[in-house]
């Protein structure tokens, strides 16, 4: 049986409703967070066909007559169609002659809405939703959305709270379905290695055009040393003997194959928004302390480095949330000239604020409070609330609308 049917996906009741109204849905995602096997069990469902691009056969009749093999679909799914970019125009027309929802289901690994000629031709036919890795909600069955309670006003219960090695465990173990198949560490991280070499052997190549792939894993390494902070890209640079220009580019495909994500700055003045130093986080904490070499040992005695890989997971638990959510977010952080900060800002399509404050620590104090309190005192009406999440087991209030609650009420009830 494959590892990723045994997780329920929360997305899935999303796609079918997706493809009740839309000519065309796009299930979105990095490779192996288990695109595939969603996809061929709802084309199971509901009799489409189902083609891969991975498959060489398939491949090349999508290149060499991408109408032709088009017009030959009723309704299909066509998996990682990234590799055939050609079949989107054909696409396009076939869905302008026949408008029917539920059509084509696409998967991509690579964000194909920053490829030039796909969010032209396809714009108001297709729905983009996103499968990442597996939640910790996922993995343990849970349905429960962190964000849409907080929103509304709630913490989740952590009904078994994830403490001390257990929580390092689940961060450095990450979310994709094999990493969590394996046995032993040292099997996860073979896997975890082999992802990253095969993403940059293939995929890159295949999205971006980049040749000179040489000098990546050395930059992609570099760039797991600033996870979490702001990225000066001409200093980064430096570091590996690129210039900020290319390294820019490099950051912008690795965001493309769902390795990580730039975060924009909150600020009250949408502008300022736009023109301060986004951060960088991955969206994988498993594949982050792959990259950094970071060990359950050095963790259990030294938490400096896993403060960053923690701060990752959250960030990455925060955005499945978003995904599967009801309502609609963004994913932003604070920082200020003082240096008050805050690692996540959750907006609503209202613009109203939840500020999450994350800490790696057992016990929390006065001075772990700043930037929340900042936050709430800047935002006024539009904070809904501030939660530092700890490595404890008590959901406690410490101000007016500021909560500790423990790191596992992420899934919790």
């Amino acid at each position: 049986m494959n590892i990723t049917s045994l997780y329920p996906r929360l997305i899935e009741p999303h796609i079918a409703e997706a493809l009740l109204d839309t000519p065309v849905v796009l299930l979105a995602g990095p490779r192996q967070a288990g695109k595939t096997t969603l996809v061929r069990q709802i084309a199971r469902q509901q009799g489409l066909r189902y083609l891969t691009m991975d498959d060489e056969l398939t491949l090349l009749s999508a290149r060499e007559d991408p109408v032709g093999m088009i017009r030959s679909l009723d309704r299909a799914v066509i998996d990682e169609v990234q590799r055939a970019p050609q079949l989107l125009l054909a696409i396009k027309k076939s869905v302008d002659e026949d408008r029917r929802p539920g059509r084509f289901l696409l998967t991509g690994s690579a964000n194909l809405m920053s490829l030039p000629t796909v969010a032209d031709s396809l714009a108001g036919r297709m729905e983009t939703l996103s499968l990442l890795p597996l939640s910790q909600s996922e993995i343990g069955s849970r349905s429960a959305n962190w964000i849409d309670s907080a929103f509304a006003g709630r913490i989740l219960k952590a009904d078994q709270p994830a403490l001390g090695s257990d929580l390092i465990d689940r961060v450095l173990r990450g979310g994709y379905p094999e990493a969590i198949s394996r046995a032993t560490t040292k099997r996860r991280v073979a896997w975890a290695r082999q992802y990253i070499d095969a993403l940059i052997q293939r995929d890159v190549r295949d999205v971006a055009g980049i040749e000179k792939l040489d000098q990546l894993p050395r930059f992609l390494r570099a760039l797991a040393q600033t996870a979490g902070q702001m990225c000066n890209y001409t200093q980064l640079g430096g570091h590996v003997g690129l210039d900020g220009k290319t390294v820019s580019r490099y950051v912008g495909v690795f965001e493309q194959m769902y390795l990580l994500k730039r975060i924009d700055v909150w600020a009250r003045n949408r502008l300022n928004r736009v023109i301060k130093t986004p951060k960088l986080q991955f969206i994988d904490s498993g594949l982050l302390a792959t990259l950094l070499d970071l060990t359950a040992e050095e963790t259990q005695q030294d938490r400096t480095r896993f403060g960053n890989a923690l701060e990752s997971f959250v960030f990455g638990e925060l955005l499945k949330h978003t995904t599967t959510a009801n309502g609609d977010y963004r994913l932003m952080y604070y920082r200020d000239a003082d240096k008050f900060e805050v690692d996540v800002v959750i907006e609503n399509a209202a613009g109203q604020l939840v500020g999450v404050e994350v800490k790696a620590a057992a016990t929390v104090k006065e001075s772990d409070l700043r930037g929340l309190k900042k936050m709430a005192s800047l935002a006024v009406r539009q904070f809904k609330m501030g939660v530092l999440l700890y490595d404890g087991t008590e959901t406690m209030p410490l101000a007016e609308g500021i909560w500790a609650a423990p790191l596992s009420t992420l899934w919790g009830v």
